[in-house]
């Protein structure tokens, strides 16, 4: 038995479109000091929030044919 890749829903890919911008804008306020906390800890979010925009993206895909 194989899995079927389809394209993901709509929903599911302006989510993780959105969970993707949220982590560049994170990542680049962190570079620029314009968010308080140090570039480590802003850039460990936004590191995390990019991971969750990929496994959103990750699970459309392949659990829509199921």
């Amino acid at each position: 038995m194989a899995v079927q890749f389809t394209p993901p829903t709509k929903n599911v890919f302006y989510i993780s479109i959105i969970l993707g911008v949220l982590s560049i804008v994170l990542y680049l306020l962190g570079v620029s000091g314009a968010i308080g906390g140090g570039f480590q800890t802003v850039s460990y979010y936004a590191f995390w929030l990019a991971v969750l925009a990929w496994l959103v993206m990750t699970a459309g895909v392949a659990f829509k044919g199921i």
